[in-house]
């Protein structure tokens, strides 16, 4: 009874495995069975074999393949293995595991996409196989209660040991595969970064690759380099990451899906970012080009988000405004000559009266609860607006050029005090 319990808490499972040193008190569990015993077990390890074999393809049905011939024999192997070294090491108790061909189960085991479940289930049932054998033939090999005892003991320190082994190998094999996927990963994100875009079937054929489903819009992300790096940003795992690009960049399949707007925000929490427009695959660079214009717009204060994060979307006009700022600054040098003359403070006051005026209608009661302002204040201002502007306000033309060049001097520098 003694030894069932002490294998529910030695044989771990195997994601989250212990490792036990095969130290002098492992030892001693080998040592106290007699070389002799190992002699008499070895011809029946044949035997013994059939029946784990049998109950494992019984039982489990990952192993069950008779017509993977190429697979029985690999589980015909492991098992003739894990039987002969352990009789081996209770003749030779110093003996260490010959782990390799458990780190290739293991490696196998992830090849398959399968986790190590099935092989902890298959252990425990080999050993349970093993453990009745023994205690059938205990009195025909000579063993004592108590080194039956130490030998089913040993048994379980026995399979710790192939776990770990076996999980070791898992994990390399599936560090390599995240490794390569990774790698095609990023292939992908320069391939779709490319200008001029690249052949849809090249993408296509690298998306599969990349196991990356092709969503039918995406956006580009740009991240601040100097935010939030103190942790990478927590994302779904369709959304390719450039961190380590120069300029770090994500590209977000179907930004505007159910969900992606919350999520997007969430993992980039810490973070100053801009997301661009949702655009077709093959202007996802175009889409990243107008997020990096956002961010640097969010950097000089002009445009602003939520949580950190600049949605192009909501800051059309701005980035249109801002495209070429030297044209702006020129057309913004006509347009304002005849308020050059006034004091700063009398400009941004004019000028704010004038947006408003401009943006929301030529009444005066309107401007004035727009301004937060005395209605008789906006009208006083508006005939001075008249004087100093003449028939131009009357110009539809000078009117847009005027609320472009306000637009931006509002966003750039603000106005003041109303």
């Amino acid at each position: 009874m003694a030894t069932k319990e002490h294998a529910r808490i030695t044989v771990k499972g195997l994601g989250g495995r212990r490792v036990r040193p095969h130290d002098t008190a492992d030892q001693r569990l080998w040592r106290s069975t007699p070389a002799e015993v190992a002699r008499r077990l070895r011809p029946g390890l044949s035997q013994v074999a059939e029946q784990v074999i049998g109950e494992i393809t019984l039982r489990i049905p990952e192993y069950a393949r008779p017509s993977d011939t190429m697979y029985v024999k690999a589980v015909r192997l492991a098992v003739d293995e894990a039987l002969r070294q352990f009789v081996d090491r209770i003749e030779t108790p110093s003996r260490p595991l010959e782990a390799d061909v458990f780190r290739t189960i293991g490696r196998g085991e992830a090849n398959e996409g399968r986790n190590l479940d099935p092989l902890q289930t298959a252990l425990r049932l080999g050993a349970r196989v093993a453990w009745r054998r023994l205690t059938e033939q205990a009195e025909q090999l000579g063993l004592t209660p108590q080194q039956l005892y130490d030998l089913g003991e040993a048994i379980f320190v026995y399979l710790d040991q192939i776990a770990d082994a076996a999980a070791e190998g898992f994990d390399e094999a599936r560090a390599r595969v995240a490794g390569e996927m990774e790698r095609r990963r990023q292939r992908l994100l320069n391939l779709l970064l490319s200008r001029p875009p690249a052949a849809p079937e090249a993408v296509a054929d690298l998306a599969k690759a990349a196991g990356w489903r092709l969503p039918r819009t995406v956006a580009g992300v740009a991240l601040d380099e100097q935010c939030g790096g103190y942790r990478p940003p927590s994302l779904p795992p369709d959304v390719l990451a450039g961190l380590d690009r120069p300029n770090p960049c994500l590209l977000v399949p179907d930004p505007n899906g159910p969900g992606q707007a919350q999520a997007l925000e969430a993992g980039l929490r810490g973070w100053k970012a801009a997301i661009g427009p949702a655009v077709p695959v093959d202007a996802a660079a175009t889409s990243l080009r107008w997020a990096r214009e956002a961010l640097e717009l969010g950097r000089r204060g002009v445009l602003s988000g939520s949580r950190n994060l600049i949605r192009c979307s909501d800051h059309m006009a701005a980035l249109v405004v801002f495209k070429d700022e030297e044209l702006i600054d020129a057309l913004a040098e006509v347009r304002l000559a005849p308020l050059a003359h006034l004091r700063p403070s009398q400009q941004d006051r004019l000028a704010e009266t004038l947006l408003a005026w401009l943006r929301h209608g030529r009444g005066a009661g309107e401007v004035a609860t727009r301004l937060h302002v005395h209605p008789q204040t906006v009208r006083y201002r508006l005939r001075q607006l008249e004087e100093l502007y003449g028939d131009q306000l009357s110009d539809p033309d000078v009117r847009f050029e005027l609320e472009i060049v306000l637009r931006a001097r509002q966003a750039t520098t603000g106005f003041g005090t109303a």
